[in-house]
Parts: structure tokens; sequence; C-alpha cells
């Protein structure tokens, strides 16, 4: 991989779903049935691919914030 390469990678807003799963620390198995049964970030169809947004990634876990174990 050359150094140009690296770059682009480190640098490309869409993720796989394995790479959003490290990303938000959870399985790939996770957000894959939460894209079936509702509740998970919001990703895209590049084609035949799923993809997920960095900044809708940061806006699914941003919905998520609560400030105590009684919030709802």
């Amino acid at each position: 991989m050359t150094n140009q390469d690296e770059t682009q990678k480190n640098t490309d807003p869409f993720l796989t779903t394995k790479e959003a799963g490290r990303f938000l620390k959870l399985k790939a198995n996770t957000l894959e049935k939460m894209r079936v049964y509702g509740g998970g970030p919001i990703y895209r169809k590049h084609g035949r691919y799923v993809r997920y947004h960095i900044d809708d990634l940061y806006a699914w876990s941003d919905q998520r914030m609560k400030s105590s174990t009684s919030d709802v």
C-alpha cells in the first residue's frame, strides 16, 4: 500500500460495517441486526455495499447521550 493509499484510507468518510463497528465499539453483527430491526445509525447503499458516513455515526452517538441512569 502506498503512502497516498494510506492517507486516503484514513480520510475516507465512508466506513464499512466492520469499520463502523470498530469506531462505535460494537460488533459488525450488532450493526447488521440494527439495519434489520431499526434503531441503528443511518447507512447508505453504494451499489451492493453498505456504507456508514462518519458524520452519521457521530450524530447517532450524540442522540444517545445520557446524564443519568434514570434517563429514558
